[in-house]
């Protein structure tokens, strides 16, 4: 039961975001940006924010070669420039909000690996003949040529196995953030807009009355149900939107990152791929952050469980000990796990409406660091 003081200050706001991750918490802080004197509202169920927000490996990218060239066979060139041209866009929106140092951005760019198995033969051939029509398609966005062959020496200065690594393909473009310092700066921005932020709060329906909206939630702690008012709802919760949207087209996609202990002179510094983007590590100063494996085990990876699969954490320890660090001894400090959302044709994000005071912006395919901020923007633009 409320009070009456919890009933006058803590209920009806202008707008309500469902979802405190990335997309939330930007389109709450696009829109306190253009109605600076708007009420506005987050809700989010975890301690943290429940998704990958906080639990993504910490990349600024945007495509690998082999990964674009695959959207191109499944959306077309235009739909993939497009894509593209957001995911920089709100890169470069994130860094513009909380600047450099508030993302922990550092600029040491990124390479993707084709590797010598004979199954990635026809894909390392058009990768590679591919180069420069990437190029031309994605120049305009970027003002400068994009990807380039490296020589293949690099491959064994950068510590790899030789053996299997058959090119290398650079971009000066991608860098690395540090994932906590940016949510942790995110959420910091948004409260200082005045935003209000409720953890530990379930929605579990969502009732558009016309003249207002009644967002339905229940805590951890007390059992009765609260139902918060606003005039206009976004839902921004990604991998779980199907718990409160059933019809939408999403599977939930798990992915699991490691981290080493520091490794005494390792010999590599920036972000990096492997087949089609489904693997990605990086340098977390003498540190290896490593994830992916997905596409071993899909039908189970799609949940929205946080439990680690064996299958791919032997299989990511396999790849560090053998591929990535052939002549290093390691070890893995810890293993997490973060959920994301897939589906459609093609990787373009949902955002379209619910109902006339309801709209939905999800499914970011795996690149909500990207994509986030100009999501949250273009979510803002239809509520307000």
């Amino acid at each position: 039961m409320l009070s009456f003081w919890e009933q006058q200050s803590f209920i009806k706001y202008d707008y309500l975001i469902v979802g405190s991750g990335i997309v939330g918490l930007s389109t709450a802080a696009s829109i306190k940006e253009k109605e600076p004197q708007a009420t506005v509202l987050v809700l989010e169920r975890g301690i943290f924010p429940t998704g990958a927000s906080t639990k993504n490996a910490g990349f600024g990218c945007f495509g690998s070669v082999t990964e674009l060239l695959s959207d191109i066979d499944v959306m077309g060139e235009e739909n993939v420039v497009k894509l593209v041209t957001r995911r920089w866009k709100g890169l470069h929106k994130l860094e513009q909000r909380l600047g450099a140092e508030g993302i922990g951005r550092k600029n040491f760019g990124g390479t993707e690996l084709l590797l010598k198995d004979k199954k990635y033969k026809d894909l390392n051939e058009r990768a590679l003949a591919n180069i420069e029509s990437i190029n031309r398609l994605l120049t305009p966005v970027f003002g400068k040529k994009v990807f380039e062959q490296l020589p293949t020496q690099k491959i064994a200065d950068l510590g790899f196995d030789a053996s299997q690594v058959a090119h290398l393909i650079f971009t000066p473009f991608e860098f690395q953030i540090h994932t906590g310092d940016m949510m942790r700066a995110l959420l910091e921005y948004t409260m200082k807009l005045g935003i209000k932020i409720i953890n530990g709060c379930e929605v579990s329906a969502i009732e558009d009355q016309g003249n207002r909206v009644t967002v339905h939630t229940k805590g951890h702690v007390s059992a009765s149900e609260v139902g918060f008012e606003a005039k206009k709802v976004a839902v921004c919760t990604n991998g779980f939107t199907r718990k409160l949207l059933p019809d939408l087209d999403i599977q939930p996609g798990r992915g699991i990152v490691m981290v080493t202990e520091p490794i005494e002179g390792l010999p590599f510094k920036g972000t990096y791929h492997f087949d089609e983007g489904y693997y990605y590590f990086r340098n977390f100063g003498e540190r290896i952050i490593f994830g992916g494996g997905r596409n071993l085990d899909k039908a189970t990876e799609t949940t929205t469980d946080f439990d680690l699969n064996k299958l791919i954490t032997q299989d990511l320890i396999e790849k560090l000990t053998h591929l990535i660090l052939p002549h290093q001894p390691f070890e893995v400090a810890h293993t997490w796990a973060g959920i994301m959302a897939f589906g459609g044709q093609g990787k373009t994000p949902i955002l379209q409406p619910v109902s006339d005071n309801v709209m939905v912006g999800t499914r970011l395919n795996g690149m909500g660091v990207a994509l986030g901020s100009t999501l949250g923007e273009e979510i803002a633009a239809e509520l307000i």
